[in-house]
């Protein structure tokens, strides 16, 4: 051990802690400069002539206690205002404190030391001069009113204070009965006040506030009714202790104690974890703005969380629900920023060509943008106010249908971008349980609210655009049917008072706008495809894919495979045979990859310094991808007898469709095979009863069918295919079967046909020939009845294919084969 003196302070150190003796000065001798070190208390208002210690770890403190350990061993300590606060502010403590002496430090282990401080006199902060390395103040004593000497009513006042502390002292435990004597002798009453202070437990608000007030007997008046206010307590809970005590048992002890702690802490004002959780949300509730309905269940929940024990699982369940009512934004409504203009240049940007579509959205956004501005004015006509007419008209719903990858979510997007609104996409996709919509009810474990109700939580507005991805592939099954529950979110009369199951309140849908996308129309529920406005898109054409890949694909994957736009060049010819023969598709997400391969082929140059750009040509395009997968030409597999070049429509886009007629004896009749579904297996047998009732006319023996079996197969076998649009080749591969005369190669056909061989219009018409288009088709075969359909081909197409228009199967048979039928 070694002794240290600094600045006449003996320092005592050994293992343990060092002792910092000092020299307490009476009060009226110590002189009090007019700034001081402010010392922050947590949990403590330090009163005049207190003596207390505290525990000080805060790394500023430590240096302000011994930089005041060196000095005068004067400092200002000032009241925590949030005792939650780490590091405070000025603003963060009182203005009025005290005074303190230092009597003595004991510096312990892990940077902790106590402090022994002597309350000296009251001050107030004058201003702040610094915060750095710790707070410091200019400061000025306040000088409390005393009452005059031999005033009768402040002695009553006085030794009212000390009998009600008399009687506090009786029932406490913790304080000596000595305590009165000694404070009886005490005459000075400002003395008297701080001292009884500071020996009782009150709040923080209390014990500052009797350090605030300036008169003597105010002080003394507000103590003895803490005093009294406190005294209560205490029998009350003696009450509920001796009420309690008759009744408890094993099983009700840990409930019983739990309430009256509960009591006396209600009392004490100092209430619980889960009494300040439950005040937390009441005050929520209130700013929440919920519906009338949801405040009442909501309130109920509260009421039931109060006497539920905390450790109970229902006291989750409660909170967990609590949660998601105060998540949703009943109130939080993002104006729309609706300019036709401004639509239409992000509709441009976003996409190239679909300008019918582009003309319908800008059509659609027009009318809301007129609805609102007609809404904030009288209407021109009685029905027009109609409230029943208005939710019809504002409950529209687009419906974009067509193939993969040409732009239905993106345009989803960029009406979200146009309006101003938030997009939340839901993917209805493979959706089987009705609970996935509606949400679970609560008596479920884990339930929780459906996919709508998630969505808005998550988005925090009450008025997004809700994507809804897939609608056609929604499946029923035992646990209900999610495509009726969506009936009800879709319906503009029912849907501003929809019920999840899991919340039981109404949620307003109303201010929602519902886009769907889908790859087939036929998929999708007939009453839900009757709440839908179908705006069909068609797959792109090659001149489009190649503007598409130019301006918006190949620049993007530069963009994300960190590559400059002069550092990859890929000239007109190789963008047109990547599209033609390295990808199939109505959209150009294949074509996006394929560029992105590209492009991370250059990253690889760069990164092992083998190159630094890339110019692609048509050889250097195969070097980098391999031999093309697929073959520009497909129609020349055609050329022989019995082999007929069919359009059909699927879930991808449009496609050719090779139908393949062989004949062989025997007596089995007719075989089918290729995955045909009813419609077409039915296409098949009217299309060999139309043949045999023409066999003459077409030049057949008519004893051939007698000894000869039909095969009729459609390619690919290991897909799926049905409907009605395939009659006119079926005859057409049968005929030139069995009369020996191949079809042109170069042509394709699709309809309908009945046995009378009239030739019915069919769907999917632009589709299917910018499928014939891709394949190499240079003439297409449709029913005359789906002449309007060619309008909405593009020019280029127009000119550069041949249509024929057939109103009966002889046009057909006439058109297609090689060789007239005598």
């Amino acid at each position: 051990m070694s002794d240290i003196n600094v600045k006449g302070i003996k320092v005592k150190e050994d293992n343990k802690q060092q002792s910092v003796d000092v020299n307490q000065q009476p009060r009226a001798l110590v002189a009090i400069p007019d700034n001081l070190p402010v010392l922050p208390l947590r949990n403590l208002v330090l009163f005049p002539y207190n003596v207390n210690s505290i525990s000080v770890g805060q790394a500023r403190s430590l240096k302000l206690l011994e930089d005041v350990a060196a000095g005068n061993n004067l400092l200002a300590t000032l009241a925590y205002k949030d005792q939650d606060v780490e590091e405070p502010a000025p603003l963060d403590l009182y203005q009025v404190g005290c005074i303190a002496q230092i009597l003595r430090i004991s510096k312990g282990e892990n940077n902790h030391s106590t402090v022994l401080l002597q309350g000296l006199d009251k001050f107030s902060v004058d201003a702040w001069l610094s915060e750095k390395p710790y707070l410091r103040a200019k400061i000025h004593l306040v000088t409390d009113i005393e009452p005059e000497a031999g005033d009768i009513e402040a002695q009553a006042i006085r030794n009212n204070l000390l009998k009600s502390f008399s009687e506090l002292i009786n029932i406490l435990s913790y304080l000596p009965k000595s305590l009165v004597s000694a404070l009886s002798q005490t005459e000075d009453c400002r003395q008297l006040v701080y001292l009884v202070s500071s020996s009782m437990r009150m709040n923080m608000a209390d014990a500052q506030d009797i350090l605030n007030m300036k008169d003597v007997v105010a002080k003394m008046l507000k103590l003895t009714d803490l005093i009294q206010h406190e005294m209560k307590v205490l029998e009350l809970g003696k009450k509920i202790q001796s009420s309690a005590h008759g009744e408890m048992d094993k099983a009700q002890r840990d409930y019983v104690l739990r309430h009256q702690i509960k009591a006396m802490q209600r009392e004490l004002g100092e209430e619980d974890s889960q009494q300040i959780k439950i005040e937390q949300y009441l005050k929520k509730i209130e700013t929440s703005g919920m519906s009338t309905e949801a405040e009442e269940q909501a309130r109920q929940e509260i009421s039931r969380l109060e006497h539920i024990p905390q450790s109970s699982s229902e006291s989750g369940v409660i909170l967990t629900y609590l949660d998601w009512l105060l998540a949703l934004p009943w109130k939080k409504t993002t104006e729309d920023t609706l300019d036709i203009k401004q639509a239409e240049k992000i509709l441009n940007e976003d996409h190239y060509g679909l300008e019918k579509i582009k003309q319908r959205i800008l059509e659609y956004l027009a009318v809301r943008q007129l609805r609102q501005k007609r809404l904030l004015t009288k209407p021109l006509d009685e029905s027009a106010s109609s409230p029943h007419i208005r939710r019809e008209r504002e409950g529209v719903i687009l419906c974009f249908v067509g193939p993969p990858g040409i732009g239905k979510t993106s345009l989803g997007h960029s009406i979200a971008h146009a309006l101003g609104r938030k997009l939340v996409s839901i993917s209805l996709g493979g959706i089987r349980d009705e609970a996935e919509i509606r949400g679970h009810r609560r008596t479920y474990i884990g339930a929780m609210p459906g996919r709508f109700i998630k969505a808005l939580r998550d988005v925090g507005t009450n008025n997004p655009v809700i994507l809804l991805d897939e609608v056609d592939k929604i499946i029923g099954d035992q646990r209900g049917d999610p495509a009726s529950a969506l009936l009800e979110i879709l319906d503009p009369e029912q849907n501003s008072e929809f019920r999840d199951h899991y919340l039981e309140v109404a949620f307003d849908f109303s201010q929602l706008m519902f886009i769907a996308t889908a790859n087939q129309l036929d998929n999708i529920p007939g009453p839900l495809r009757d709440r839908l406005e179908v705006i069909t898109l068609s797959g792109y054409t090659d001149d489009e894919k190649f503007h598409i890949a130019k301006r918006y694909l190949l620049p993007r994957q530069l963009r994300e495979n960190s590559l400059r736009v002069k550092e990859l060049t890929i000239n007109d010819a190789a963008m047109l045979t990547l599209i033609r023969q390295y990808t199939r598709e109505a959209g150009v997400r294949s074509l996006d990859r394929r560029l992105g391969a590209i492009c991370r082929k250059l990253v690889i140059k760069i990164a092992t310094k083998s190159g630094q750009s890339l110019t692609v040509d048509n050889a250097m395009l195969e070097e980098l991808m391999g031999k093309p997968p697929f073959s520009y030409d497909l129609a020349e597999r055609t050329e022989r007898p019995g082999v007929a070049t069919g359009l059909a429509v699927t879930a991808v886009g449009g496609d050719i469709l090779f139908i393949e007629a062989s004949a062989m004896p025997g007596k089995k009749g007719l075989t089918i095979t290729g995955q045909l579904g009813d419609v077409m297996r039915e296409s098949v047998e009217a299309g060999l009863s139309y043949v045999r009732s023409q066999a003459k006319q077409l030049g057949i023996a008519e004893d051939f069918f007698e000894h000869t079996d039909i095969h009729v197969h459609v390619p690919a076998g290991a897909t799926p295919k049905d409907g009605p649009s395939a009659g006119v080749a079926i005859i057409t591969a049968l005929v030139s079967l069995l009369t020996n005369r191949p079809i042109f190669h170069h042509i394709g056909m699709t309809g309908e046909i009945t046995l009378r061989g009239l030739v019915l219009p069919v769907g999917g018409i632009k589709d299917k020939i910018l499928a014939a288009h891709r394949a190499g088709l240079t003439t297409v075969i449709l029913p005359s009845k789906n002449e309007k359909d060619l309008t909405d081909l593009p020019e280029s197409i127009q000119k550069e294919m041949r249509f024929v228009l057939a109103e009966h199967v002889d046009t057909v048979l006439d058109e297609a084969l090689t060789k007239p039928i005598q």
